[in-house]
């Protein structure tokens, strides 16, 4: 239940009637309150070793998603960082992209997954024509949505750069009613949480902290677990996946969370602000948005070890205020995502009758 899934329940409850289609769903891995709703998946779900490999069947994905049937509907919602708003709605329909980015694959972070000594030889020598393909393919299917959302300021701008169209924004949902300050103080570490693949960043973080003699606790797992567990130092404590209640408390008792990628707009800071702590933040990206510098948390402007670790020693000196947190954090909470999604789609499908009435 990361982001993307979060912004999933909260359209489910929004639409309790309307059917999930999606690529691939892995029982057991989201909310029961989705796992309870009718989910119809694509030809990817029997693949073999779908379940965790599923990034190996990327060129696969446009086909894929053209199998989705959803031309009965009225209404169409993606919620979508790859391939989902190239879905086929029917000639009445109106679609909405809650996009999360564009395609991050072959766009601005294509080197984080593809770059050297992140694939086989022979991998690199097809991906940048595969890449063609599907960066083609991504801005031509575009054209498929009748209002684009965007989750954060930057991510319109990519919308804008890569799609030639404008995006109306609305941030994700946080459960501000479970992410809740705790009664004691910190313990003395700072945090991580993340999937971890490449464009986190973790390795940023794991080489600020070597030699540093503070403690930076991880939590997460992902592709890049093995590598970034060989390379790690004593200061660093990889946890893995936690259940909710665990989070919430590991949230309580650290001294702030870190946020070391390029992030599309990045709910764990908010998340953190929800319980108390605060945040130090890689600037560029939508990340940056979720802070109040000096109130919330800080920034740090170069991606490099050397800048993270001067904004984990800056972080002993300064003092967050738990009620200016907590504030900041309820502002991003889950009832007021659904009510500006709602208004949000309201309003354009109104729009969109309005015009295909007109012609």
């Amino acid at each position: 239940m990361r982001g993307g899934e979060k912004v999933l329940a909260s359209l489910a409850r929004l639409y309790p009637d309307a059917p999930i289609f999606t690529l691939i769903h892995n029982r057991g891995s989201v909310s029961p309150d989705l796992e309870a709703r009718e989910i119809h998946t694509t030809f990817i779900q029997r693949l073999p070793r779908a379940r965790r490999g599923y990034r190996s069947y990327l060129p696969l994905f446009p086909a894929a998603v053209a199998t989705l049937n959803v031309r009965s509907a009225d209404l169409v919602i993606s919620s979508s960082h790859c391939v989902a708003k190239a879905v086929q709605p029917g000639p009445q329909a109106f679609h909405v992209c809650y996009c999360h980015t564009p395609m991050r694959y072959v766009w601005d972070r294509y080197d984080d997954y593809f770059g050297p000594g992140r694939v086989s030889a022979p991998a690199r020598m097809v991906l940048p024509l595969i890449a063609r393909w599907l960066r083609h393919w991504d801005r031509t299917t575009a054209l498929r949505v009748h209002h684009f959302v965007a989750n954060s300021a930057f991510v319109a701008q990519r919308i804008a750069r890569y799609y030639s169209r404008s995006a109306e924004i609305v941030p994700p949902p946080v459960d501000t009613d479970f992410f809740v300050p705790g009664d004691e103080p910190h313990a003395g570490y700072d945090l991580i949480v993340s999937a971890l693949v490449p464009y986190k960043r973790i390795d940023l973080a794991i080489q600020a902290y070597a030699g540093s003699g503070r403690r930076l606790v991880i939590v997460g797992s992902g592709p890049e677990e093995g590598r970034l567990r060989s390379g790690a130092p004593p200061e660093v404590e990889f946890r893995g996946q936690v259940d909710d209640e665990t989070l919430r408390a590991t949230y309580q008792r650290a001294r702030c969370v870190l946020l070391t990628g390029v992030e599309d707009f990045g709910i764990v800071p908010i998340e953190a602000m929800a319980c108390g702590r605060p945040a130090i933040v890689f600037a560029e990206g939508g990340g940056g948005e979720s802070v109040i510098p000096g109130v919330t948390g800080i920034t740090f402007a170069e991606a490099t070890p050397q800048a993270l670790r001067v904004a984990v020693d800056a972080m002993a000196d300064l003092s967050f205020n738990t009620g200016a947190l907590r504030a900041h954090a309820v502002t991003f909470s889950r009832p007021t995502f659904e009510a500006r999604f709602r208004s949000c789609v309201e309003r354009a499908w109104e729009t969109f009758r309005e015009i295909s009435a007109a012609c």
